[in-house]
């Protein structure tokens, strides 16, 4: 039997005690109005008492009752004790979160819908000088840059801001901000100080021994050539060293032009101006063709009239570094197919070739500076391995992408994908 059945029973029982004492004394109606009143009256007393126990917090065992408000405290109490269970679970996961979070070099901050600050780590004091008493206070308030404030409004994904530390303009520090939840961001600050010293030593290395090699290599060079004015053939092997000489040298010299270039493109800033794309494509298909001796192996088709807004010297070396290098990894008799068409709102000059094709896996690393595929190193094409390397970083300027597909035995297709706002 339940504990409402039981509820019941009683006050079933109760009716019929009250209807057989009716039936000696009478007033029946006013018996039971008397039990249905003693009724009402019990059950206000034990809400009553479960509201005070609920009102305490219910930390106290609860009051002794029995049939259904018996049950009733009962379940209320096996909700709380499974609450309290859980709410000791979550505190672990968050206090285990927070001490991960803590141990983090990086720093890492919550900020709330308003971009208030509601936790930190360790970090977060000493990268971007943060106090307990910033907790609530709105971030931008506290980190003034307006590149930061325009960028904490933006919260783009997957962007990243550079900007110097709060408190010490000698620290660069890279921003992320991500979406985890409807209102709800998590800011992280990387200390990149050290990898740009590294990497600012490298250019100035790079730049520094591209400019020490250049004047020894031209006197090499010179004097190379006047020797094989000098030579008068009579020793074969004499005329067969001084002619690799110099072509040792003239790749030398090659090699540091692109190293130079290179440097270039990652340190100065870029005077952009509107390229005619049509004349200047017209005349390095033609240069190119020149060059190989080959006329015939170029077919340039112009699809589009839209020009780019950039510098014309670095689109030239980059579209000619496309176009030579399709000539070279490609049959003697084939044809190179340079299109500049648009599509959606991009234009996209490709250049195809008929070639081996790359290894999907070697697609991602040609672009690295240095690095040969095995299909270049079979055929002993000789380069700087800087030419790929030079295109990406010239297109990365224009805020353009290169995109390589290719397959096996068929050819690749290098695509130079430039957005609408490079449109002039």
């Amino acid at each position: 039997m339940t504990f409402w059945n039981k509820d019941l029973l009683h006050l079933t029982v109760t009716i019929i005690l009250a209807a057989i004492a009716s039936g000696f004394i009478g007033h029946f109606l006013y018996l039971l109005l008397i039990i249905c009143i003693a009724f009402i009256l019990r059950q206000a007393f034990l809400l009553n008492q479960l509201e005070q126990w609920l009102k305490s917090g219910a930390k106290s065992n609860y009051p002794a009752s029995n049939g259904l408000w018996e049950e009733i405290y009962y379940h209320i109490f096996r909700l709380k004790k499974a609450n309290k269970k859980r709410k000791k679970q979550l505190s672990r996961i968050i206090e285990q979160f927070r001490k991960s979070t803590a141990a983090l070099p990086d720093a890492v901050v919550l900020l709330g819908e308003n971009d208030e600050i509601s936790w930190f780590n360790d970090a977060a004091k000493q990268i971007l000088s943060l106090k307990k008493r910033d907790l609530g206070q709105r971030i931008p308030n506290l980190i003034r840059s307006p590149a930061f404030i325009d960028f904490l409004g933006k919260k783009e994904a997957n962007a990243i801001l550079s900007i110097k530390a709060p408190a010490n303009d000698k620290v660069t520090l890279q921003i992320k901000i991500v979406t985890y939840d409807q209102g709800a961001h998590l800011l992280v600050a990387h200390d990149v100080t050290f990898l740009n010293n590294i990497e600012r030593m490298r250019k100035d290395f790079v730049d520094n021994i591209s400019h020490e090699l250049r004047t020894p290599l031209t006197v090499l060079k010179g004097y190379l050539e006047t020797l094989e004015d000098m030579d008068d053939d009579h020793s074969p092997l004499l005329t067969h060293s001084l002619h690799q000489m110099n072509n040792q040298t003239l790749r030398m010299q090659h090699l540091v032009d692109d190293l130079l270039l290179l440097a270039n493109l990652e340190t100065q800033k870029t005077k952009s101006h509107c390229v005619e794309i049509n004349p200047l494509l017209k005349q390095i298909c033609q240069e190119s063709s020149a060059l190989e001796q080959l006329n015939s192996r170029i077919e340039l088709f112009i699809d589009s009239d839209i020009n780019i807004l950039g510098n014309d010297q670095e689109l030239r070396s980059a579209f000619s570094n496309l176009i030579v290098n399709a000539l070279k990894y490609s049959p003697e008799e084939s044809i190179i197919t340079v299109q500049w068409h648009q599509a959606g709102q991009s234009v996209i000059l490709d250049i195809a070739d008929l070639g081996e094709g790359i290894p999907e896996l070697e697609i991602p690393k040609i672009t690295e500076r240095f690095y040969r595929s095995n299909a270049q190193r079979e055929h002993e094409q000789h380069g700087t391995g800087l030419g790929l390397a030079i295109v990406k970083h010239t297109l990365s300027r224009h805020d353009a992408e290169l995109k390589i597909t290719s397959e096996l035995g068929k050819g690749s297709c290098f695509s130079c994908v430039f957005p609408r706002k490079r449109f002039c």
